[in-house]
């Protein structure tokens, strides 16, 4: 953690909706004039494409995923995190998902970019991927970051989510997409729920309808057909009387959650988030 150089992590799993909470994040910074360096959990698999499947073709590999450290340069990330909290500098490259993202980055899909710098003079760094907070006995990426988001919705919707995003965005087959799930769900249950007890506040989406089946689900269930979960780790300073009269519909459920109407997720997150950052700035600025 560093007061002169704040990094914000956000981390879900594969179809959470990081991404999401990401463009919030997006319009806070830009509304407030924040300047901020953007990393890409993606950035820091191990392998592009074709090793990954040759990787996971091995025998014994039944289980190998991007969830878990083996896939990924972990401690890369950590001395990234490490460098920024100390000197504001640091390095990251993209990994290219699609031919969209080939024309624009100038990589082919399934490969990464070349590493680059990042921008100079950045008031704070914000990451969002699978590993922002995630802590192993060789890595801790979470006691660098000093503010640690989660983005979990309930399972069944995040497979849902994950499904409709991997058929539409990168031409996945529904049976690829569910081998996928089930080689990750070790991983899963050993690095990406733990990180959920390392971060300082975890949005979790619920849906209202039936999402018994999710590999069948014609479509995702809309925010208005939701309740999303707020839960502070620390709930010291959270004004829930203020939120509550805010967030209409709104209401809470223990001392350290607040629950809200789906539609309101962005809102809530305006409310919530705006004050946590400006005060790092603050700080940050003091500190200078």
């Amino acid at each position: 953690m560093s007061i002169k150089h704040p990094i914000i992590s956000v981390t879900g799993s594969s179809g959470a909706g990081t991404t999401s909470v990401k463009k919030t994040f997006e319009q806070i910074f830009r509304r407030e004039k924040i300047e901020a360096a953007f990393i890409e959990g993606d950035a820091f698999h191990r392998y592009d494409r074709v090793e990954m499947k040759k990787m996971m073709a091995r025998e014994g590999h039944n289980h190998f995923s991007h969830f878990g450290p083996e896939a990924n340069i972990l401690e890369d990330l950590e001395a990234v995190f490490a460098q920024y909290s100390a000197t504001g500098t640091g390095r990251t490259r993209h990994y290219v998902h699609s031919a969209e993202e080939a024309e624009v980055l100038g990589s082919p899909a399934g490969t990464f970019t070349d590493w680059s710098p990042l921008p100079a003079n950045s008031d704070l760094l914000f990451y969002e991927g699978l590993h922002g907070a995630v802590v192993t006995d060789e890595v801790n990426t979470a006691q660098h970051a000093d503010l640690k988001i989660g983005v979990v919705p309930v399972i069944n919707l995040e497979w849902i989510q994950k499904i409709h995003r991997d058929k539409a965005d990168r031409g996945y087959s529904r049976e690829a997409i569910v081998d996928t799930i089930l080689r990750r769900m070790p991983d899963y249950v050993n690095y990406i729920c733990p990180q959920f007890t390392e971060t300082d506040i975890n949005f979790q989406r619920v849906p209202t309808v039936d999402t018994s089946n999710p590999f069948i689900a014609r479509w995702i269930p809309t925010p208005d057909e939701s309740m999303v979960v707020i839960r502070f780790r620390n709930p010291r300073g959270i004004d829930f009387v203020y939120l509550v009269k805010m967030i209409q519909g709104s209401f809470m459920s223990r001392a350290n959650s607040i629950v809200i109407p789906g539609g309101k997720l962005d809102l809530a997150m305006q409310l919530i988030l705006t004050p946590i950052i400006l005060q790092l700035i603050e700080k940050k600025r003091r500190a200078a």
